[in-house]
């Protein structure tokens, strides 16, 4: 294992520009290097460097990254290959990090049990495949079925044979434990071992980094089941992985769409004709899982579906899981097939145009929402308008705060004859009691003043803020992140996502003092990490008693344990599939377009001074609704107003 201090140390010392540039031809573009993004065709340049914060960033299909990454995808290397290629480079040793004996232990019997599970299934593939070739009965199936021997070695296809312990001749030990881990040996109630794949056409299925996990099976005779896969094991989850999206990466960015399918064959048979952009999941219904795979795979997702009613239902539930997911910069659509036709038919029916023409023609989730909900509800009538809202209502409660949720509760609206206010009400109350309860016991009662001698003089106003109100200092979420306000279509083909169009949370950035201060403290050290080694420990208090200032919390904590020195090296150092992770991408590639910040120190300071305001301005309110009636309340009401009368006038350089 590489310890992360060496990481950041490297990426201190790696100049990425000089990585990026050995690959591709960079100008000069204001404070930024700009050149034609290696990842996805294009001709007018949107693949950006900051030689300041030294990570890149495509406008064109979200790639985005430090010189680390880099390396791993434009040249297929792994993370230690490429931290080790950088190393030699400037003349470091990579060491690895120290470890207890006990830790060591565990990470080699891990490794271990890994590295035997892999073996176990890499043996089970090259059986697979010796006895495709043995089987005329198998490789004419496939032929009928359209398929050519490349495109059955590009997905490794192979034949489980017809044998009920065929694989004793692969494995030397057929009572190993490991086996029926593994999930290809199956041990009856009489204590008896048999393969549990017989007689299909097997199909192997790979991780993100290309390794084999599991297995599906097709039989080729009638019988049931006709699809099997292998069982739930440490590495293979059905409800993660998605089939064909390893042998797919490339033509989702060249299609510039992810096509969501029902079966393996599916897959294969779009690939067959061109179209190597499908993926499927693997008997199971779509889940969140899968939704954030496709996300981070592509910007534009296309679910296909066969048009009769078991079609339908599937889409729905697709839809269900889609709705906490949806985003401003990423188009999910539904594709219905005619009646009779799944994708594997319709291709070779039709041919790949006529397939991407009407994937092109796909409803857009919205649509399909509102037209299933219309065709579900008697809209002539009022009874049939109230059970569709009831209907709707938890469907619209799901939705992120995005402007994608505001166009459709609007549409929404007009279809059941609400105003969106009225909705809106409705929406509110979804929420009932426990909410209402919940508000009361948070709020203050306004209502209530403290004793005259102990408020502030009547012409007093202690935050006249003006630019940042109470009411903006809210908790900082994935959908309330930074945009880079591009305009143009995106395609992402890697495994990051990029920022979301169109604003803060869809509203208008009016200028800087007005951002949130939560967003407005992410950014700041986002851009400039080193202000975290600046920080008081009253002001890291400050921070710790917001309640609303998690994320600033786990960033704060995370510079200080990778000690990152710019923005490349935090997000090299952030788990990219947690919320920070996701939330650092879409800030940096923000950041890009802005200008640096004559004094970074000064911002932090001024933002949490307004953050401290709101914190007194929170007690205050609350002593003054309970009446003040002790010693001790009216004392702390008194020293809490000094404060904000010194939060208030003093420039927050002066402040202690």
């Amino acid at each position: 294992m590489i310890p992360e201090s060496f990481i950041q140390e490297l990426l201190v010392r790696i100049d990425i520009a000089d990585v990026v540039g050995r690959y591709v031809q960079l100008r000069k573009g204001g404070a930024n290097l700009l050149g034609l993004c290696p990842f996805h065709n294009e001709k007018s340049p949107s693949f950006t460097v900051s030689p300041t914060k030294q990570f890149y960033h495509c406008f064109g299909c979200g790639a985005h990254g430090s010189a680390v990454t880099f390396l791993m995808q434009h040249t297929g290397a792994s993370f230690p290959e490429a931290v080790r290629s950088l190393a030699n480079e400037v003349g470091m040793v990579v060491p690895e990090a120290p470890r207890s004996p006990q830790q060591r232990a565990a990470d080699q019997r891990r490794k271990v049990e890994v590295s035997r599970h892999q073996q176990i299934l890499d043996a089970a593939q090259e059986h697979y495949l010796r006895e495709l070739k043995r089987s005329e009965a198998a490789k004419q199936y496939l032929k009928k079925r359209g398929l050519t021997g490349e495109i059955a070695k590009t997905f490794g296809l192979g034949w489980s044979g017809t044998e009920r312990r065929g694989l004793s001749s692969v494995y030397p030990n057929y009572e190993d434990p490991l086996l029926i881990e593994s999930g290809l040996v199956i041990e009856g109630e009489d204590g008896r071992r048999y393969d549990r794949f017989r007689q299909r056409v097997m199909f192997p299925i790979r991780n993100s980094r290309g390794h084999i996990i599991g297995f599906g099976g097709r039989l080729i005779e009638k019988g049931e089941p006709k699809y099997l896969n292998s069982p739930e094991t440490s590495l293979f989850s059905k409800g993660h992985e998605l089939y064909g999206l390893w042998e797919g990466r490339k033509g989702i960015r060249d299609e510039g769409f992810v096509v969501v399918v029902e079966g393996y064959m599916d897959v294969v048979a779009l690939a067959q004709h061109g179209l190597a952009n499908a993926v499927a999941t693997l008997g199971t219904a779509t889940s969140e899982h899968h939704i954030k795979k496709l996300i981070r795979s592509s910007d534009r997702i296309v679910f296909c579906f066969d048009g009769d009613q078991a079609g339908r239902k599937a889409a729905w539930r697709a839809l269900v899981t889609c709705l906490p997911l949806v985003r401003d910069d990423v188009a999910m659509r539904f594709m219905f097939l005619e009646q009779g036709h799944d994708p594997d038919s319709f291709v070779r029916e039709s041919g790949a145009d006529a397939f991407r023409e009407q994937a092109s023609q796909a409803s857009a989730l919205s649509t399909f929402m509102l037209d299933e909900l219309s065709e579900r509800h008697a809209l002539n009538e009022a009874e049939g308008r109230a059970a569709c809202v009831h209907e709707a209502l938890p469907l619209l409660k799901s939705l992120p705060d995005i402007t994608l949720s505001v166009q459709i509760q609007n549409e929404f609206a007009k279809l059941v004859q609400l105003t969106p206010e009225e909705l809106q009400q409705r929406l509110s109350a979804v929420t009932g009691v426990a909410a209402a309860t919940a508000s009361q016991a948070s709020t203050p009662d306004y209502g209530n003043a403290p004793p005259a001698e102990y408020g502030p003089p009547d012409d007093y106003i202690p935050f006249d803020d003006g630019d940042v109100p109470y009411a903006d200092f809210g908790g900082m979420s994935y959908d309330d992140m930074p945009s880079s306000g591009q305009s143009k279509p995106r395609r992402r083909q890697r495994g990051r996502a990029p920022s979301s169009a169109g604003g803060f949370g869809g509203n208008e950035v009016r200028s800087r003092t007005v951002m949130p201060l939560a967003k407005r403290l992410l950014r700041l050290l986002a851009a400039h990490p080193e202000l975290v080694s600046r920080l008081a420990d009253q002001q890291l208090e400050i921070i710790v008693q917001s309640p609303n200032l998690i994320l600033v919390q786990e960033l704060i904590a995370l510079i200080n344990v990778c000690d990152a020195k710019h923005s490349g090296a935090l997000l090299e150092a952030v788990d990219p599939d947690t919320e920070l992770g996701e939330l650092l991408i879409a800030l940096t590639t923000d950041l890009l377009a802005e200008e640096e910040l004559p004094s970074p120190k000064e911002e932090l300071q001024d933002t949490l001074r307004r953050v401290e305001q709101v914190l007194v301005k929170t007690e205050l309110d609350a002593l003054a609704s309970s009446g003040l009636p002790d010693e001790a309340s009216r004392r702390r009401y008194q020293e809490l107003f000094k404060r904000s009368v010194l939060l208030n006038a003093a420039p927050s350089s002066q402040l202690k």
